[in-house]
């Protein structure tokens, strides 16, 4: 584990604005490899963040905008009810992340992840999980050096991928 210091991010609730941000960082296809594997249309992003922003106001947290000292959009890193119905742990509360690729591996994620965790366990979350492909090697080292634990091993029903769940009590 290195002893560098982790950087200084900031984490807001996303602004229509934002969209664009996010559609801008994630246009990347090694960003969107594990997601897809190619840019969402602009649409999925509007979508996306205001569904966070009434996730932040139900719940007291959601995916929020991961910003830098310099105010530029590094990309989401937080927390949201689990969006799907019929696979995974429904009913739970989802940590997750993406960055946009000129941010990788500088600590970002680690150190956004942290504030979340801060951030739902004041909430009043008892415990979150991290659904990750099993061949996406950087997110299995997030999920990790924030201690969380995999619990299970499943397959996605679009992608039939083999995918983890990790799973973090906060209480």
């Amino acid at each position: 584990m290195s002893s560098r210091p982790l950087p200084v991010v900031n984490l807001r609730v996303p602004t229509d604005e934002d969209a664009l941000a996010w559609h801008r960082a994630f246009a990347d296809p090694e960003v969107m490899e594990f997601h897809g594997g190619k840019a969402a249309e602009l649409s999925v992003y509007e979508e996306l963040t205001a569904r966070q922003r009434r996730h932040d106001a139900e719940h007291g947290f959601c995916f929020w905008t991961m910003t830098g000292e310099d105010g530029e959009v590094l990309g989401f890193t937080g927390a949201q009810p689990w969006p799907h119905q019929h696979f995974g742990p429904v009913g739970e509360i989802e940590i997750g992340w993406r960055l946009a690729r000129p941010a990788w591996g500088r600590g970002y994620v680690t150190a956004a992840a942290r504030t979340t965790l801060e951030r739902v366990r004041a909430a009043g979350v008892g415990s979150v999980v991290a659904m990750v492909d099993a061949r996406n090697e950087r997110s299995i080292a997030v999920a990790r050096r924030l201690g969380m634990e995999l619990a299970e091993t499943f397959m996605t029903p679009a992608s039939r991928r083999k995918g983890y769940c990790f799973r973090l009590e906060l209480a």
